[in-house]
């Protein structure tokens, strides 16, 4: 029987703030403090040679104004363009939802070239820094994804399937959870089941991209390799979450009754990756302490 999705997004409820305290809100909070703190490790190891723990923070400051505007910006652009060109102001309606990864991520590359240039190092040497820092919040990100039981995965029959209240469930969409819960239990909300692809991702982009990042870069490697490597394995592993999520509703499929606007984002990453790796094996290598 399939799980019926009954979480709270809501944190902490607070009497003097209405909105309260969002798990989502909190992840990006975990994932900056874990970059924080793994970044700081690895600056005690020498791998950013000439840079404190000020120059860290700036970094990690330019990175976290990328992630949020990026993000912010990138799912305008990628995802909901009409609506906002409609209405402008929806684009600091941060409470209405969306962001996107590959906008925030242009946003901390973009961050990371600015910080670079102040700093005068290498764009390189701060991406393989960063590199290894990121895939704690991405997957921590998912699983706000999934707390908020939002961007759910395609339909299915098999155990794994999560039924969501916000998804459509034909005649039953729009009831009270209290009704859900009823129709749940009696077998009729199976119908609508879907594989819980936030969790997916979370996996993928999160724990499994951080310990392989995590364990590449365990020594020094040639300029290039850490964020080609991430690069790789983000598209790849992006690309096969796409196979069980369901496609953007204003997009539905692009091509092939398969292509998705996340695959074809993620398409010249994967591509990028590769350019990066085969270009780390002539490059000079910067040595720890």
């Amino acid at each position: 029987m399939s799980f019926l999705h009954d979480l709270d997004p809501i944190a902490l409820h607070l009497p003097f703030w209405p909105h309260g305290i969002h798990w989502y809100g909190l992840m990006y909070v975990g994932g900056f403090a874990a970059a924080w703190w793994l970044g700081t490790r690895r600056l005690a190891q020498g791998r950013l040679p000439g840079i404190d723990s000020n120059g860290f923070g700036d970094l990690l400051f330019y990175a976290m104004l990328g992630v949020i505007l990026g993000g912010r910006i990138g799912y305008v652009l990628f995802y909901d363009l009409p609506t906002f060109l409609a209405d402008p102001l929806q684009m600091f309606n941060l409470r209405a939802g969306g962001m996107s990864f590959h906008g925030g991520l242009l946003g901390v590359l973009l961050g990371g070239y600015l910080w670079c240039r102040k700093q005068g190092l290498h764009w390189f040497d701060a991406l393989d820094f960063v590199a290894p820092l990121a895939p704690i919040g991405l997957g921590l990100g998912r699983l706000g994804n999934w707390i908020n039981g939002e961007l759910w995965g395609r339909l299915t029959s098999s155990p794994l399937g999560v039924v969501f209240p916000n998804a459509d469930l034909g005649p039953y969409s729009g009831l009270p959870m209290e009704q859900l819960r009823v129709l749940h239990a009696q077998g009729l909300l199976e119908p609508f089941a879907r594989y819980p692809s936030q969790l997916l991702q979370a996996l993928l982009e999160g724990a499994v991209l951080f310990v392989l990042l995590w364990w590449f870069s365990r020594r020094p490697r040639p300029r290039f390799a850490v964020a080609g490597l991430f690069a790789l394995a983000y598209g790849v592993f992006r690309i096969t979450a796409e196979f069980f999520r369901e496609p953007d509703p204003q997009y539905g499929f692009l091509a092939f009754g398969w292509l998705t606007m996340g695959m074809l984002l993620s398409l010249p990453m994967v591509v990028v990756g590769l350019w990066l790796l085969l270009r780390s094996r002539s490059a000079p290598t910067i040595a720890s302490r």
